[in-house]
């Protein structure tokens, strides 16, 4: 029996392999092994083996070994780089998983590489899904991620109960890279959307007024949003403690800006926020909350 047919068959109890245990994967590992999934998971460094074993995971060295038995493997790193060599690379998944294995790529990257890895992966007879989610830690912990899927419908539908246990809305986008493309739309929106808001409330600074009573009147209005319920008491605040940090935000913008650049399209407002998230980076407020883009403007 194929990697593949077991994840359909015995969707109740697989080992899976999950390379990535920072603060969105290791809550994301805490939902599998919960739901009576065995967990390969990477461990580089020898002082983090303790805390996979506290999850109930067993730590692999490379991503070779974590990809053996595995039927399905989660990726959730932070390059396109990144998810290259752990999948293609010296050691990489490639080498560890048989035919019919499933890799689930969390990581928000390129997918112009999303759609080269795939392929390389096919060649070896590995499926693959690009999965980026949106949500933040708090939407992990929660186990309510918006996951949008780029790929084989039918490699979703087989994997769907895994995905079930991270988040609450699963989309197929379409082929592979199709998901990667909703994730940068989504990423496009939303740090735009924060840019507008830090722009208002710097506006009603500047006035001397409330901004906090700005911010309630809005909230009620047209330009309520989610985004304005998250960032506007932050920055009413001055609580810039990261919720998501503006250097995946200023990350992401850069995935999006070199496409747009190949396409030829002209995203002005997208540039222009843009130019305020490097401003923000070359302040040092990296891994502070991206709502720190009040703090660019008040200058």
């Amino acid at each position: 029996m194929s990697n593949a047919t077991t994840a359909t068959s015995q969707a109740s109890a697989l080992t899976v392999g999950f390379i990535g245990l920072g603060a969105m994967g290791t809550p994301m590992v805490r939902h599998l092994i919960a739901a009576g999934h065995g967990v390969r998971a990477l461990v580089r460094r020898p002082q983090a083996q303790a805390g996979a074993l506290a999850l109930g995971a067993q730590p692999c060295a490379t991503p070779a070994e974590v990809a053996r038995g595995a039927a399905v493997v989660f990726t959730n790193v932070t390059s396109s780089e990144d998810v290259r060599a752990v999948l293609l690379g010296e050691h990489g998944v490639i080498e560890g998983a048989a035919p019919g294995t499933i890799c689930i790529d969390h990581s928000t990257i390129s997918p112009i590489v999303t759609r080269e890895i795939a392929a390389r992966l096919a060649e070896r007879g590995i499926e693959a899904l690009d999965c980026p989610v949106s949500g933040g830690t708090a939407g992990a912990e929660a186990a309510s991620l918006t996951i949008m899927v780029g790929g084989k419908a039918e490699l979703l539908e087989r994997v769907r109960p895994l995905l079930a246990l991270l988040g609450k809305t699963i989309t197929h986008i379409g082929g592979n890279g199709a998901g990667q493309v909703a994730k940068l739309c989504n990423q496009i929106a939303q740090v735009v959307n924060i840019e507008g808001i830090a722009e208002a409330m710097r506006f009603a600074q500047a006035q001397q007024v409330d901004s906090g009573r700005v911010l309630q009147a809005m909230a009620t209005g047209m330009a309520g949003s989610r985004m304005l319920d998250l960032m506007g008491p932050k920055m009413v605040a001055h609580d810039f403690a990261a919720g998501i940090e503006a250097r995946l935000h200023d990350k992401d913008f850069g995935l999006a800006a070199d496409i747009a650049r190949q396409l030829g399209l002209e995203l002005p407002a997208m540039q222009a926020t843009s130019r305020q998230l490097g401003m923000l980076m070359e302040k040092g407020w990296g891994k502070d909350d991206t709502s720190s883009l009040l703090r660019v403007l008040e200058g």
